[in-house]
Parts: C-alpha cells; sequence; structure tokens
C-alpha cells in the first residue's frame, strides 16, 4: 500500500491506508466535526441520504508544529474556508459520500471502511475533479490530511500542514504530469 494517491481517470483520485482500529473509532474521525477538526476540517454532518454537509477548513491551525503561510495560491486559505455538500451515501460504519460545493463546481468524495484485523483500512476517492490542476490539489490536500489523521491515531504531534502540503503537492504535479 503507497501512500501516494492514485490517479483513477482524468477526474479522480484514490487514496488508502492502514489505520489502528477499531472501525467505529475512524468512522468518528469522520463524522464527530470536533474529531474530524482535529486532521481535515470542522462542520455538521447529517448521517442520511440528502443530509447536508458543512466542511469548515482551517488548515493552519492543523498542525502542533511551526509552520509556514500558505503559499499564493492558497492565500484565500489562511483562515477558515467553508464548503458544502449533500450525503449521497451513508451506511455508518462503512460507508460515507457526500457532494463537496465550491463555487461553481461539484465534486464528490466517498470514505469507505474496512475492518483488517484490528486495524481498519481507509480508502477516500475524491471524483469528478475538473482538471489536472484541481486533482494536484486534491492530492496534495488529501495525502496532507490523510498524515495528520494518521498523526492523530498515533497519538504524535501533528505534522505541519503548509510546509507538508507544499513538497508533497510538488510530487503530485511531477506525477500527475508525467
Amino acid at each position: 500500500m503507497s501512500d501516494y494517491g492514485e490517479l483513477i481517470d482524468a477526474s479522480t483520485v484514490r487514496f488508502e491506508r492502514l489505520l489502528p482500529g477499531p472501525i467505529d473509532r475512524i468512522w468518528a474521525y469522520l463524522v464527530d466535526p470536533d474529531k474530524r477538526a482535529l486532521w481535515l476540517c470542522g462542520g455538521n454532518t447529517e448521517l442520511k441520504i440528502g443530509g447536508h454537509v458543512d466542511l469548515l477548513f482551517n488548515n493552519s491551525t492543523l498542525s502542533d508544529q511551526p509552520d509556514i503561510p500558505p503559499p499564493e495560491k492558497y492565500k484565500t486559505m489562511d483562515k477558515e474556508v467553508s464548503f458544502h455538500g449533500t450525503v449521497t451515501q451513508c451506511d455508518p460504519p462503512r460507508l460515507l459520500a457526500h457532494t463537496w460545493d465550491f463555487e461553481d463546481q461539484q465534486s464528490e468524495v466517498r470514505y469507505e471502511l474496512a475492518e483488517q484485523g484490528d486495524k481498519v483500512v481507509l480508502v477516500i476517492v475524491h471524483s469528478r475533479l475538473n482538471s489536472n490542476e484541481e486533482a494536484v490539489s486534491a492530492c496534495g490536500g488529501w495525502h496532507t490530511h490523510l498524515g495528520i489523521l494518521e498523526d492523530v491515531l498515533h497519538g504524535v504531534d501533528r505534522r505541519a500542514f503548509w510546509i507538508t502540503h507544499v513538497a508533497i503537492e510538488a510530487e503530485y504535479e511531477k506525477r500527475v504530469s508525467a
């Protein structure tokens, strides 16, 4: 299992992580707003098809390490930024999918959980991305956020978000352009 996301097609990226379980613990980090805010974003999720999803990002607060300001292209994400979505699939504690509405674009994120002994396989598929640039950005973001989730689950200081993101996004730029 590689830490790097896989570009499935021009508009879809897939990530897989093996995390310390149990499954209910990982599910809580996907749907509980306080737990999700530790690694990705805050905001409530109505756990029913058609339910509303709030995605309240503040990437500059995710780190326990000294960090840098966001790069120029993400300058508007220096403070809290909100997105919204609608739940499209929900089967606790194994599956959650929702739209990700940003300006006039709507992508979709699907989280799947499967037990593997005392561990849990988390698969995230982000689809309906509109461009290579959007795919690179999604890959860099998911890779960085998932690393922070691993830090939280292992009880270690959370890595610097922007320092990590800048380096990893540059790597995805090479991989997607290749």
